[in-house]
C-alpha cells in the first residue's frame, strides 16, 4: 500500500483544489476571481497525474511480483536469518520504509484532507490588526465626482482615499453604505474594515474607517454601515486617518462570496 502513497497524495490534493474552486466559491477567500481558471486546471491535472501515478505502480506491481512472488530478496540477495537463503520479501521489512518511501509520509496527506473537509476561513481582524500602519503616500487630489443619489455604496478602500486625500471633498455631505467586518481598537472604538488584495490573500493589506454612534458588534462580525463622513485631520495628515463615519445605521448582514476588496 506504501507504494500508493504519492498517488493518493497527488489525488488529495488535487480534489481539495477542486472543491474550493471548482464545486464552490470557497476559493475566493483566497484569491481574486480572476485566478479560478487556473485553480480548476491545477487540481485537475494533479488528479490526473495521481491516478497517472497509481496506474504505473500498479503495473509495475504486476511486471515484478511485487518483490515477493519469486522467493528471492529484491536487492541485496542475502537470506532472512532462517537458513534457506531466500530474502525476506522486501530487503528492508524491518526500516519501515520501501519503494513508497518511509511511513511517516503519509502524514503529508493530513494537510490535504483538512484542506478537502475543513478549508480555512477567509482571513479577519487578526490579520488586520497585525498590520503596520504604514501607507504609501498617495498624494493629494481631486477624485471622481460620486453618483447621485444617497445613500451611495463605496468600497473601504475608496471611503478612505476620498476621505484622507480629496481636496474636492467629494464625501460631504453625502450618506455613504460601507460593507466589511468587525475590528476593535485598544481604546473601545470599532472599525468596519476590508482586506484589499491585488493576487491572493498572501498580499492583503487592510482598508478600515471608525464608526461613531452605533454599538460595536463581535469581532469580524460582517455589518453595513449606514453614515456619513466625519472630517478629521487635514488632508493627507496621519490624523485624517483613519477615517471617521457617523453611524445612522449598522446592519448584519452574511460574509459575501468575495471576501476581498480589488487593490
Amino acid at each position: 500500500m506504501r507504494r500508493y502513497g504519492p498517488a493518493v497524495l497527488l489525488a488529495l490534493v488535487g480534489a481539495a483544489i477542486l472543491r474550493v474552486s471548482l464545486f464552490s466559491e470557497l476559493y475566493l477567500r483566497y484569491v481574486q476571481a480572476g485566478l479560478r481558471p487556473y485553480l480548476v486546471v491545477s487540481g485537475a491535472a494533479l488528479v490526473l497525474l495521481g491516478v497517472a501515478v497509481a496506474v504505473v505502480t500498479n503495473r509495475a506491481d504486476e511486471e515484478h511480483g511485487d518483490g515477493d512472488g519469486d522467493g528471492h530478496g529484491d536487492g541485496d540477495g542475502h537470506g532472512d536469518g532462517n537458513g534457506d537463503g531466500h530474502g525476506n520479501g522486501d530487503g528492508h521489512a524491518g526500516h519501515g520504509h520501501g519503494p513508497g518511501g518511509p511511513r511517516v509520509a503519509w502524514f503529508l496527506t493530513l494537510p490535504a484532507l483538512a484542506l478537502l473537509l475543513f478549508p480555512p476561513p477567509a482571513l479577519g481582524s487578526y490579520s488586520a490588526e497585525r498590520e503596520a500602519a504604514q501607507r504609501a503616500a498617495r498624494g493629494v487630489g481631486t477624485f471622481p465626482a460620486l453618483p447621485s443619489g444617497n445613500p451611495v455604496d463605496l468600497t473601504l478602500g475608496e471611503f478612505g482615499s476620498r476621505a484622507v486625500y480629496d481636496s474636492g471633498r467629494s464625501l460631504k455631505g453625502r450618506t455613504v453604505r460601507l460593507t466589511g467586518f468587525v475590528t476593535r481598537g485598544g481604546d473601545g472604538t470599532w472599525y468596519v474594515t476590508r482586506l484589499l488584495v491585488s493576487c491572493c490573500a498572501a498580499d492583503a493589506t487592510s482598508a478600515k474607517a471608525e464608526v461613531r454612534g452605533a454599538q460595536a458588534p463581535p469581532a469580524d462580525t460582517w455589518v453595513t454601515v449606514t453614515g456619513t463622513w466625519h472630517p478629521e485631520g487635514g488632508l493627507g495628515s496621519d490624523a485624517a486617518w483613519p477615517p471617521v463615519v457617523d453611524a445612522r445605521s449598522v446592519r448584519q448582514v452574511p460574509q459575501p462570496d468575495s471576501p476581498y476588496e480589488k487593490r
